[in-house]
């Protein structure tokens, strides 16, 4: 090991959220917790470290219009890399990002494939749109694509109605989740209303995106299946936003993101309090800024979710739902140096003070 470059990082290592270190060090791009030997050269960083964040609903390669060219979903992927997300859950892309796997620069992605949409009830360009009776082969073929998930859009609006409605009868629902389970995928599904979620939960979905029309009558439901949800709220901010601009056009559907947003954190801390997973996600992408991943912790705190809890959601406990290691022996040093202490105040998460992606310090 004499003729090695190592990595040394050196002050409060956070392996969990009371698991503390002084130290670890990093060998051809791993983390070890024994000194080597000898080293060519030494590069020490000291500070507070966690593992690499989590960004668990994020769209690189997407844009407002549907996929982006490479040299903008490297961008980013690259802003997103700055801020500390180093572990990004790809919650659907209509985008070939096959090619980040080969960066050892650029966060490392679960992909849930392209979504899954109803015919004309998603933003145009961004999904397959299909009718329920082709929902299990598209499942099928998304999953098989994909990196362990595959993303439903589970309502929209229905411009007939008026108003956010479901997208998919049980039906077709249980049998295309029941399909990704056999081959092995996960499923989640984007949902701002109430009325598609007792279905999705009861046809076995593992996550639900947004999940702001989760009420006080499915959280019991959502508790007993182990239903994650990753709730967005950096996303959910645009609501009235969007209230105004279709008010003339569809004043039910306007109203109703408006009561959607005005309960957002109150539905956020309900969930928590019931024992529901809930992780981090920004949903950058699309008409979102990447590199919120800090803005979105802090409105997790906001909704009442005691701090430590705040970051798991983008740390250890997130990592652990991804099946992706953190800052354990032998695992890839992907890792984020701070300041002061994140635990005392997540604000911090801001203000990388230095990001490490596959052992290498990037500048």
């Amino acid at each position: 090991m004499s003729d090695q470059a190592v990595l040394h990082v050196k002050g409060r290592i956070l392996v969990g959220p009371d698991e503390v270190r002084d130290e670890l060090w990093v060998v051809d791009g791993r983390i070890s917790y024994d000194r080597p030997a000898g080293a060519l050269e030494v590069t020490t960083v000291e500070g507070w470290a966690l593992p690499g964040l989590v960004d668990a609903h994020c769209h690189v390669g997407l844009g407002a219009h549907g996929p982006v060219d490479k040299d903008v979903a490297e961008q980013q992927a690259l802003t997103d890399r700055e801020a500390g997300t180093l572990l990004i859950r790809d919650a659907g892309s209509p985008s070939d990002t096959r090619w980040i796997d080969d960066r050892d620069d650029l966060p490392k992605i679960i992909r849930a494939g392209r979504h899954i949409a109803r015919t004309r009830r998603y933003i145009r360009g961004y999904a397959h749109e299909i009718e329920p009776d082709d929902l299990v082969a598209y499942v099928t073929q998304e999953a098989r694509r994909g990196d362990g998930w595959v993303k439903l859009v589970g309502d929209w609006i229905d411009r007939d109605l008026g108003d956010l409605s479901a997208c998919w009868p049980r039906e077709a629902a249980e049998a295309a989740i029941t399909e990704a389970h056999r081959l092995g995928a996960r499923v989640t599904a984007h949902c701002f209303a109430e009325d598609s979620l007792r279905d999705l939960v009861e046809a076995g979905i593992d996550c639900i995106e947004h999940a702001t029309g989760l009420t006080e009558d499915l959280i019991p439901l959502f508790a007993s299946r182990g239903v994650a949800i990753v709730p967005t709220l950096v996303n959910i901010a645009t609501f009235p936003r969007l209230a105004d601009g279709g008010e003339s056009k569809f004043p039910r559907w306007s109203a109703h993101m408006r009561r959607l947003h005005e309960r957002r954190y109150d539905t956020v801390r309900a969930a928590y309090d019931a024992g529901i997973p809930v992780y981090v996600g920004t949903d950058a992408g699309g008409s979102l800024a990447h590199g919120l991943v800090a803005g979105e912790v802090a409105e997790l705190v906001t909704a009442g979710i005691p701090p430590t809890e705040a970051l798991s959601a983008t740390t250890w406990s997130a990592r652990k739902w991804l099946a992706r290691p953190g800052l354990e022996e032998g695992a890839p040093a992907d890792l984020v140096v701070y300041e002061t202490d994140p635990r005392t105040d997540v604000r911090v998460l801001a203000a990388p003070r230095r990001v490490v992606l596959n052992g290498t310090v990037m500048e």
